[in-house]
């Protein structure tokens, strides 16, 4: 066989190859997506300030303990679901929801009012109160790059009684939205923030968080350029699953 066919016919096995992988890696992701929508039920509840919010929740229908997931910017609160399945089958009452104005449709939820970033903290205050009235006594929030801002302004509010507080990527000021030093310092819930070192603005914003903030808090660091949400499906996705995992396991325990 001359070079030039060989080439070809090694190029093309490498692009049937490539191609296969990512029908499989794409039949999987829905059907991991399939099974958390069977896994979970749709909700509805109102923000602090009245907003209609559109969520799906997962997990026992008695725990007492239970997550808030707060999804990014470009995001809805399917990004989370999962990750929601995840630590449902953990015991937790896990809770996603659209933040206001968000509406992608179908089982994605779509939540009332308009886009408004800084006012995104009484959304999650909202899903907070939803799980306490149904018997959650344990309440830990995750957010994703602005819902982490929010989740952390959320944490450190007066009557929240919140367990622990993870971020993702979370920075420490977006559109109105600030989580400054006058919050972190009186912040007593248990703090874990995660960005990946490629994403060097997150990375910079976790450490300027974590030094702000009184302990208990945990700062990670991982290898990768993933921001938000997408660092629990990127090249470090198990090593930041089990961290947060592990933080709520041992700070706000099912």
């Amino acid at each position: 066989m001359r070079p030039a066919r060989r080439s070809r016919v090694f190029g093309a096995a490498a692009l049937l190859v490539t191609t296969a992988l990512l029908l499989a890696a794409c039949n999987q992701g829905g059907a991991i997506r399939r099974q958390a929508l069977q896994d979970s039920n749709p909700v509805t509840f109102d923000s602090t300030d009245g907003v209609a919010l559109s969520g799906r929740l997962f997990g026992p229908e008695h725990a007492r303990a239970g997550v808030v997931l707060a999804h990014m910017l470009p995001s809805d609160q399917s990004s989370w679901f999962d990750f929601a399945d995840r630590i449902g089958k953990l015991g937790y009452a896990a809770l996603t929801f659209d933040f206001r104005g968000y509406c992608p449709g179908g089982d994605a939820g779509c939540s009332e009012g308009s886009k408004d970033v800084a006012s995104i903290w009484q959304d999650v205050e909202g899903a907070v109160g939803y799980l306490r009235s149904r018997g959650v006594r344990t309440v830990a929030l995750v957010g994703a790059s602005m819902g982490g801002t929010a989740s952390l302004i959320v944490a450190g509010r007066e009557g929240n009684a919140i367990a622990a507080v993870v971020t993702l990527s979370a920075p420490q000021s977006i559109s109105g939205l600030v989580a400054g030093p006058d919050v972190l310092a009186n912040l007593t819930a248990a703090k874990l923030f995660v960005a990946g070192n490629g994403d060097t603005v997150a990375a910079e914003a976790a450490q300027a968080m974590f030094d702000q903030s009184p302990q208990p808090k945990e700062l990670q660091i991982v290898t990768s350029d993933d921001h938000g949400t997408d660092l629990l499906e990127g090249n470090q996705a198990e090593i930041v699953r089990n961290l947060v995992i592990g933080y709520l396991q041992v700070h706000a325990p099912a």
